[in-house]
């Protein structure tokens, strides 16, 4: 589990195929490091990879290809910047909301408009995800825990304002229109939407708690 707190902005360092997976390289620093074991989880752009090897200079993670399809990592290249996140412990402040790291789909930045110091960043979404996302709620774009600003289901879209320090500190502060960032939906949320829908497609149910009359 992750808090959607991005906590370093981190370089591709290698990428290469090998019996059919994606080796990546990260240049983690040692503070981002430190008491990382194999086998460990690590939010990379939000996307949940497992540690697979340390050397000196990088952590290196195998990556499948759905991974790879379901998410921007497919995308990435030698000196690209992600966004890297340990994963929570108990002791940690949860800062944002809870993030599983399961990529949901990718989103397409279609306009950036400036407001004085903040950045109002606006997304095309799918209307198959777009049913889970809430003017005010939870969404995490490239593993950042972010409240949305503005929802038009009709035009398919949400848009999300962005602070200087998620700027400074995420991928969101150089993203450009035309650009893809993984989205992830709040679990919570997908749980409630997805049941409430179930129900009503159900005739008994129907019948039970809204009898004609």
């Amino acid at each position: 589990m992750f808090t959607g707190i991005v906590q370093e902005l981190a370089a591709v360092v290698s990428m290469s195929q090998q019996e059919g997976i994606t080796r990546l390289e990260i240049a983690i620093s040692d503070e981002g490091r430190a008491g990382l074991a194999g086998g460990a989880s690590v939010a990379i752009n939000g996307t949940c990879l497992t540690v697979a090897r340390q050397t000196a200079a990088a952590v290196g993670f195998d990556v499948i290809a759905e991974t790879l399809n379901r998410s921007n990592l497919g995308r990435l290249a030698v000196g690209h910047k992600v966004n890297v996140e340990r994963s929570a412990t108990f002791a940690d402040e949860i800062g944002g909301h809870r993030v599983s790291g399961h990529v949901t789909t990718t989103a397409q930045i279609t306009s950036i408009a400036a407001d004085e110091a903040n950045r109002v960043m606006r997304f095309a979404v799918e209307q198959e995800w777009l049913r889970m996302l809430f003017h005010k709620g939870y969404v995490a774009l490239d593993g950042a825990s972010l409240t949305i600003s503005a929802v038009d289901r009709e035009a398919s879209w949400i848009e999300v304002s962005l602070i200087p320090e998620t700027l400074a500190r995420t991928t969101l502060g150089f993203r450009r229109v035309g650009d893809e960032v993984n989205l992830e939906v709040d679990a919570q949320t997908q749980a409630v939407v997805e049941t409430v829908e179930r129900l009503f497609q159900d005739a008994t149910w129907r019948r039970q708690v809204m009898p004609s009359g």
